[in-house]
């Protein structure tokens, strides 16, 4: 027998996540030059970072050989300034997806339920599948969350419930009287956890205030990140906002010095840049536009999206993922979500959303 065999089975069953295409790889597959690749796959920033935000990743490599501040005080204290919690109150990740996994590690195990939507984030059932419980997945209603078959779904054994508001691939939305309605339902011994990681996203009319909903709700746990609107992706930054009782059980799951001190300064500077994330919704909001203007003009049918991506339907979505790839074009194919017909474009720089638009004929045809 093998030591690979000695591990548990449902460890053994795990397909790994699997990341956006990078630049370089598709320049080596591909022998394209890399500065001739479009990325429109992961749903990053397409503007980068804030000035402030730069120059606070440069003052931090000054201490880089130094560890970071296990506790993340700078972080939790602009944290506590913005939204008005404690610093009880917080714990940090190394993204949104560390939130979600200590959310997990906490809470489920053996013999315990997870609930979350078909076409949801990916991180859920895996997160679910490593702590070794079950997972049930409720029907999307729309493309989106059947709150009232999550409720249906929940057992004696539910312990987690996964909601993405907006939902990714999908970028469904829902309404923040709907999720309140939904949180008065849920039994007190199940944490609901709201992975808010587009809600910058969101338009005006769209947003509610979950923060206000802690002090009802104390199976409230709320994930977001700083790698989306703010433009840090590669730092992994993310936090999570609860109830004193949750946030203290997540820090005993918590790996040490899980953020990086790069990673703390530049998400403690970004998060009170809001000139950068303004112009980051409005260039999104411009890029939506583009993109969907462009679709009808194609014929294609595509998902209303409340984030900075969007679903389209392709038809054979391995085939023209491959087209577009053949010209430099990298997006993301959703076949693992249950929708082998579809790709998900980010919306990029008005000049890569062209050059997204211009490569589609071809790879459709």
């Amino acid at each position: 027998m093998r030591v690979c065999d000695l591990a548990p089975a449902h460890i053994r069953a795990i397909s790994p996540y699997q990341p956006g295409k990078p630049i370089s790889e598709l320049a080596r597959e591909m022998g394209l030059a890399e500065a001739s690749i479009v990325k429109l796959a992961s749903n990053e920033n397409p503007l980068g970072i804030g000035e402030r935000t730069r120059a606070a990743i440069n003052a931090s490599l000054a201490d880089i050989a130094r560890y970071p501040d296990g506790n993340g005080f700078e972080l939790k204290d602009a944290l506590c300034r913005r939204y008005g919690v404690k610093m009880s109150q917080i714990v940090l990740g190394n993204g949104s997806n560390d939130i979600l996994e200590m959310a997990a590690g906490a809470f489920l195990g053996p013999d315990r339920d997870a609930v979350y939507a078909q076409h949801a984030f990916a991180v859920y059932p895996l997160a679910t599948q490593a702590a070794g419980a079950r997972g049930i997945e409720v029907p999307a209603k729309n493309f989106g969350h059947d709150l009232d078959a999550m409720l249906a779904a929940i057992t004696p054994a539910t312990r987690v419930i996964f909601i993405a508001n907006p939902n990714n691939p999908t970028g469904t939305f829902v309404p923040g009287p709907e999720l309140e309605a939904f949180l008065a339902r849920v039994p007190a011994e199940v944490l609901v956890v709201l992975d808010e990681a587009y809600t910058e996203y969101l338009a005006p009319a769209q947003r509610y205030d979950a923060i206000a909903w802690l002090e009802r709700f104390p199976n409230l746990l709320i994930s977001r990140t700083f790698s989306k609107a703010y433009g840090l992706a590669g730092l992994r930054v993310g936090y999570g906002l609860g109830s004193p009782e949750v946030i203290d059980l997540l820090n005993r799951v918590r790996q040490p010095f899980n953020v990086t001190s790069v990673g703390l300064a530049a998400a403690a500077a970004a998060l009170f840049d809001d000139d950068f994330l303004q112009r980051s919704f409005e260039m999104n909001l411009a890029g939506m536009a583009q993109l969907t203007e462009g679709f009808a003009r194609l014929g294609l049918d595509w998902i209303p999206s409340a984030g900075n991506f969007l679903t389209v339907k392709v038809g054979d979505g391995a085939k023209v993922n491959a087209g577009l790839l053949r010209q430099g074009v990298i997006v993301r194919p959703i076949a693992a979500y249950g929708m082998p017909e579809w790709l998900r474009v980010s919306i990029g720089l008005e000049s890569e959303n062209a050059r997204f638009l211009e490569a589609l004929p071809a790879a459709l045809a």
